[in-house]
């Protein structure tokens, strides 16, 4: 990495200190400060590894958009584009089949043209994706607007410092007394908080079945059509070539939407070619026969039957294709579960180093081609797929519009009026269509109710279990006035290093920690408190990632680091934590003196302590947390005071480097949710079943931030 003229000029203000300053008795010290001062200086500049950090996204360059918009034929218009596979097949199956002439086909087209016309374009585009969550949109997006404007936040671990984050803002338009009043019904009533949540988990799981039943119905009916010209093949045939080709289509997502979307482009490209232009023309020209040729000419009349092979080919190809849009949808659905405590932590690749958002689920990706293979061999019929497919679609629609309503109330500060309006518009026009789908439940439409019931059962249990454990270590967690009266050396023996304990605690000192001082002979020296968590806001800049705070007294040597993550943030497998971590708790300790109070306490034990007022500390603590972005400035330059004599760090600072140096233990506490003997059996059976091979099957906070299996200690 070229270093920026700020980075070589602290280079210098080290390098070039005087020579009794090298012969202190920190003079060991002397080139572990420099090293890691330029290194501090590299991690607080945008991460160009990666090549991306949420909201600091520089402005995309032309050539980005026009690849983008390639890129778009094979993801976004893929899926648009093969529905005339299986559109028409689908509506004019059962009795309507003896009904298919020109006056019943124009009817459906009308209904095709006005659903695109008064849902896609009036609906979607005009108004829903005006409600975007700094640039984020789906299901999840008008909840997390929802739960910031209207506090229904479902994330346990919130602060009151999380709401200063400038993707958090909720200020806008004068508060009305229609919002006012909303928002206050879903306080005064939690259940209805929790039947939005569930609401909200309806959607989303239809939206997850959808990802299982469009690349079976685009495939298999793409692949039926040869039966057109070998009327002899046996429909096991027809079914075991659909299952290879899915089974492709889920082998090739590991490399990327970016690779995949740039390969099925020009696929999307011949196959709109075909439907808009070679399909008709023939068509055409079989009807007028002598007049046609007369018109436009014999040659193209001459491949009348040959081309029926390219254009199956690319009608294959293309379904294919129009299936990536859900798969990489149903990627960024799962990921924004697992932030928002929904789903249990999976392993998330990023697939492209210059467009964020690109991911790749592989469990994900092998139970969704699982369940497409099932769905395929189960049913072999895409008329009862289609109407699976119908209920699964309009059910997300409907969904969306209820959501939309509350925003234009609670976020937008409209009138009950006008969402009232919008509500029955779109919402009758949907429910006209799933009481069609609903209709058709024996005959395919249990298919997405199924999917939706088993994951709607496991976001629900995970997140009512991860609930449940965190009141649980809330109620349990140590009290600060017991850590005081052990002393500095807190019972033990304080031994060189680092001990990072991890905790879903944003405040407090964990239960885990208790048993450490209780049954363990010597600790580390410097020990710091990790909280991994999610905010409701899509994307937390990397300056803002991290939030350091003291816990306890000076002498104690204690802090705490809350790792913060927005619900579309990629907590990367490659971040380079520890560095970072201790780069904040220097930042924090050189910055601390300049805005911390000054005041004595005295414990209930007698101890005086500094700085600190111990029934309050968690509250006082929170409101002197510093973030990166706060301290950097000024460890920088206390660091270029070097260069004139003075000392670059404070005691405090060159004893954590000293510890780092020892080395650094990450200690990882386990704990198991079990239900009261008084529960039900449904509670017990979620529980102390579900829950407990959930948890233990999800990936760990040791994964997500990339801690050495070496240095980690289970407990």
């Amino acid at each position: 990495m070229v270093m920026n003229p700020s980075e070589e000029f602290l280079e210098q203000g080290i390098s070039q200190q005087p020579s009794n300053q090298m012969r202190t008795g920190k003079s060991e010290l002397c080139p572990e400060i420099y090293a890691f001062s330029i290194q501090l200086r590299r991690l607080n500049m945008v991460d160009t590894s990666f090549g991306f950090v949420g909201q600091n996204l520089r402005k995309a360059s032309c050539m980005t958009v026009a690849t983008l918009a390639y890129q778009s034929l094979g993801v976004v218009y893929g899926d648009l584009s093969t529905s005339p596979l299986y559109v028409y097949k689908t509506t004019f199956s059962g009795k309507l089949s003896l009904h298919e002439n020109d006056e019943e086909i124009y009817g459906v087209f009308s209904f095709i043209f006005w659903t695109f016309t008064l849902i896609a374009l009036f609906k979607y585009t005009l108004i829903v994706m005006s409600a975007d969550d700094n640039g984020e949109g789906g299901t999840f997006a008008l909840y997390s607007l929802l739960c910031r404007h209207a506090r229904l936040s479902i994330l346990p671990n919130q602060q009151a410092t999380d709401e200063k984050l400038s993707a958090y803002a909720t200020h806008g338009s004068v508060e009305t007394w229609q919002s006012s009043a909303l928002k206050s019904f879903f306080e005064k009533h939690p259940r209805f908080r929790t039947g939005l949540f569930i609401l909200v988990l309806l959607g989303t799981c239809m939206a997850i079945g959808d990802g299982v039943l469009t690349p079976t119905i685009s495939v298999l009916s793409a692949v039926s059509g040869v039966r057109l010209k070998i009327t002899a093949l046996h429909e096991n045939y027809v079914v075991l070539i659909s299952c290879v080709i899915i089974v492709g289509l889920f082998s090739l997502q590991h490399h990327g939407t970016n690779r995949v979307a740039f390969m099925f482009a020009p696929i999307v490209t011949a196959w709109l070619l075909c439907i808009s232009s070679i399909v008709y023309m023939l068509k055409f020209l079989k009807r007028t026969g002598i007049e046609g040729w007369i018109s436009l000419g014999g040659v193209v009349l001459s491949i009348t039957e040959a081309v029926f092979w390219p254009v199956f080919i690319v009608a294959t190809f293309a379904a294919v294709v129009g299936s990536q849009a859900v798969i990489s949808a149903t990627f960024s659905i799962i990921s924004q579960c697992c932030a928002l405590n929904c789903f249990p932590f999976v392993k998330i690749i990023h697939t492209s180093s210059k467009i964020y958002g690109q991911i790749y689920i592989p469990e994900v990706n092998w139970i969704l081609m699982c369940l497409c293979l099932a769905v395929t061999i189960g049913l072999r019929d895409t008329n009862m797929m289609g109407h699976a497919y119908g209920l699964a679609v309009t059910t997300v629609m409907f969904v969306t519009t209820c959501l939309m309503a509350l925003v234009m109330i609670i976020v937008w500060k409209q009138r009950i009026a006008i969402a009232v309006a919008f509500l029955v518009i779109f919402g009758s026009m949907e429910l006209l269509y799933i009481s069609a789908s609903v209709y058709k439940i024996p005959e395919g439409g249990w298919i997405p109710l199924a999917l939706s019931f088993i994951f709607m059962a496991i976001m629900y249990i995970w997140n009512y279990g991860t609930t449940k454990k965190h009141e649980f270590d809330v109620e349990n967690k140590v009290s600060m006035n017991r850590i005081v009266c052990l002393g500095p050396s807190l019972g033990m023996v304080r031994v060189p290093g680092i001990g990072l304990i991890y905790t879903n605690l944003v405040s407090g000192v964990p239960a885990v920690f208790g048993h450490f001082v209780t049954n363990l002979p010597a600790f580390h020296q410097v020990l710091v408190f990790v909280c991994v968590k999610s905010i409701q806001v899509p994307y937390i800049s990397e300056k803002d990632r991290l939030m350091i705070s003291r816990v306890g007294p000076k002498e104690y040597c204690m802090f705490r680091c809350i790792v913060r993550y927005g619900y579309k943030d990629l907590q990367q497998e490659n971040y380079d934590f520890e560095n970072r971590l201790v780069s904040g708790i220097v930042q924090f300790v050189e910055a601390e003196e300049d805005t911390t109070l000054k005041t004595t306490f005295i414990s209930s034990c007698g101890r005086e302590v500094g700085n600190m007022d111990i029934e309050n500390f968690d509250a006082q603590n929170e409101d002197h947390s510093f973030t990166n972005s706060k301290s950097s400035d000024i460890l920088e330059t206390k660091i270029r005071k070097g260069h004139g004599g003075g000392a670059p760090l404070k005691d405090e600072s060159l004893h954590i480097l000293r510890a780092k140096e020892s080395g650094v233990a990450f200690i990882l506490g386990h704990s198991y949710a079990k239900a009261k003997k008084s529960s039900s059996i449904v509670k017990k059976f979620a529980i102390n079943v579900v829950y407990s091979f959930l948890s233990k099957n999800c990936r760990e906070p040791d994964v997500v931030l990339n801690v050495p299996h070496t240095s980690l200690l289970e407990v």
